[in-house]
């Protein structure tokens, strides 16, 4: 969860209202005020007035900044959120920024806006920084989906280009050097570069922000221009600009950079940004730019979540009191989220804003009207004693995640284009180590194995725990199963030691099997076995193969075995 440093004064200065003179709040009234944004205060130094927040929703990234908490709060205490205009502004000459052709295939959108009047302090260039900082490595991905810029206004010739350019065609001084250097050294050389340059990696062009006077802005996502890019204390006139890969995370972050710099007191003016290729939005959008949505929900769904009768009237009050745009037709609520805000997908989002907006000392604790005494269900009481069984017979027990690479589970197995080698994978992976559910237990087994080279032999070890089968048959296409797996390695490994401690787990069990001859590519051909019980296959066991083992870079015989625990549940 993002945590962010903040200066008490300028919150106070953030929380009055225009021309009112800032009113000091005590350490305890701020630890009350930010249960509004679900944060909880981590130190404080009252030397310097710096405080340190951690904040418990990474869904509102318009909270990680001291204008977001201020602005929650200032909302809730005035009822209600202030409109920004800068939404319907008319300007009969926009300011423009062009976005070049190629740059669809490399980062294709941009939001930029332009802000004046505010005069750049200490503590707001600190946030500004701290603020672009966060929104790029958490909500963006470490800059990859979304990164920000900030320059002064006044050196800038506008119209301004989003252009793309070869690595040694043009050159700027970077923030943080002194030398001019071309992009492709930049990539090089520069930390920022050496940092965020695989963002750019299989490109032969890059994206290059210039002014009309054909001066160089920045180098995105990895770096400005010193000449233009270095924002200080006392500047008055600003031009922030978005790029990425994400044309609603890139509006959304603009929007937020927007609001923010609007509550500091500058005027914001809108900048058309024209594209050469279509964009969901159109090939000339206004940014900022409204992309609100509202949600309708029944008032009884809101009710029946937080226990309570409360009414049209009162959720309406307590939502707009959260900075919600509300409207009430009989026992339903619409409902659209300011324009910093995108995070509404459920309507127990909206049930949860009710609750954070009125307050939990508001809702009455009711004591349970029925006493019930909880137990371990029955799959979990047999693989508890399988467990024990496995202990008994000299087997360590391991834990392994549930998620691993397609690679391990189907490659390292040699099943690629088998029954076997079905797998239920993750959409939109953060990482491909952990791209699929493990449909056996075997491959988190060799994992473990393939690591433990220099431990003493022989290797006995097993795991019980969940594994995802590719099952059309289901609802979801998938279903969870409980199994057991098991492996013993070293030099003299061969199937009766493994056939010897399953014969032990299945006698105290008391359940009967047989094994049944199978080809498996995982094992020997006539090493392995099928485990039969009661007609049906619950199990493998066998010698692994040794061209699994190769690949697996391990170096001894292996031989293992699984059996379906969830089967042998279903038994009286």
């Amino acid at each position: 969860m993002p945590t962010i440093t903040i200066f008490k004064r300028d919150l106070e200065g953030l929380l009055a209202e225009p021309g009112e003179v800032h009113q000091p709040i005590t350490i305890e009234q701020l630890e009350e005020s930010l249960m509004l944004v679900k944060g909880e205060l981590k130190g404080q130094n009252p030397d310097t007035g710096e405080l340190r927040i951690e904040l418990q929703d990474s869904n509102r990234p318009d909270l990680w900044c001291c204008e977001g908490i201020a602005r929650q709060i200032r909302i809730k205490r005035q009822g209600s959120l202030a409109k920004y205009d800068f939404l319907t502004s008319k300007s009969k000459s926009p300011k423009q920024l062009n976005v070049a052709h190629g740059l669809e295939e490399i980062r294709p959108y941009v939001a930029a806006c332009a802000a004046t009047g505010y005069h750049v302090t200490q503590e707001g260039l600190a946030q500004l920084i701290q603020t672009q900082e966060k929104l790029a490595e958490m909500f963006g991905r470490k800059r990859r989906t979304v990164s920000i810029g900030l320059y002064r206004l006044a050196a800038i010739e506008f119209p301004v280009t989003y252009d793309v350019v070869r690595p040694d065609e043009v050159t700027f001084t970077p923030l943080g050097m002194d030398t001019v250097m071309t992009l492709g050294e930049m990539l090089l050389v520069h930390p920022k570069g050496l940092e965020f340059g695989g963002i750019l990696a299989g490109h032969d062009r890059l994206p290059y922000l210039r002014d009309a006077k054909r001066q160089a802005l920045s180098f995105p996502p990895i770096i400005n221009s010193r000449e233009v890019g270095e924002v200080r204390p006392g500047d008055d006139a600003l031009f922030v600009e978005v790029t990425g890969t994400d044309l609603s995370m890139v509006i959304l972050t603009l929007n937020i950079f927007a609001a923010n710099l609007a509550d500091r007191g500058a005027v914001i003016e809108p900048i058309e940004v024209r594209y050469p290729y279509k964009t969901a939005l159109g090939k000339a959008v206004m940014t900022p730019h409204d992309l609100r949505k509202s949600q309708k929900l029944s008032v009884s769904t809101i009710e029946q979540a937080l226990g309570q009768a409360l009414g049209a009237h009162e959720v309406a009050k307590a939502l707009t009191a959260y900075g919600y745009q509300v409207t009430t037709k009989g026992k339903e609520v619409r409902v659209t989220l300011p324009l910093y805000r995108q995070d509404l997908m459920h309507a127990m989002d909206v049930v949860e804003d009710v609750a954070i907006s009125r307050g939990y000392s508001d809702f009455l604790p009711v004591m349970p009207s029925q006493f019930t005494v909880g137990g371990l269900s029955r799959i979990e009481e047999i693989s508890d004693h399988i467990r024990a069984l496995m202990v008994g017979m000299g087997f360590q027990e391991i834990i392994s995640n549930i998620l691993a690479s397609p690679k391990d589970l189907r490659d390292a197995m040699q099943l690629e284009g088998t029954e076997w080698g079905k797998l239920v994978e993750v959409d939109n992976v953060m990482s491909q180590s952990f791209s699929a559910l493990r449909q056996w237990m075997l491959p988190s087994l060799l994992r473990v194995e393939a690591a433990s080279n220099r431990a003493f032999y022989p290797h006995r070890m097993f795991e019980a725990g969940e594994v995802v089968r590719h099952d059309l048959s289901q609802a979801e296409g998938s279903r969870t199963v409980m199994v057991l797996g098991g492996m013993i390695a070293h030099a003299d490994a061969h199937f009766s030691e493994a056939h010897s401690c399953l014969d032990t787990l299945f006698y105290y069990v008391n359940q009967a099997y047989s094994l049944e001859p199978i080809q498996h590519p995982s094992f020997l051909a006539g090493r392995v076995g099928s485990v039969v019980s009661d007609g049906k296959h619950i199990g493998v066991i066998g010698e692994l193969h040794p061209e699994v083992l190769e690949r697996w870079q391990i170096g001894i015989p292996a031989v293992a075995f699984e059996i379906d625990l969830t089967e042998l549940t279903e038994r009286p």
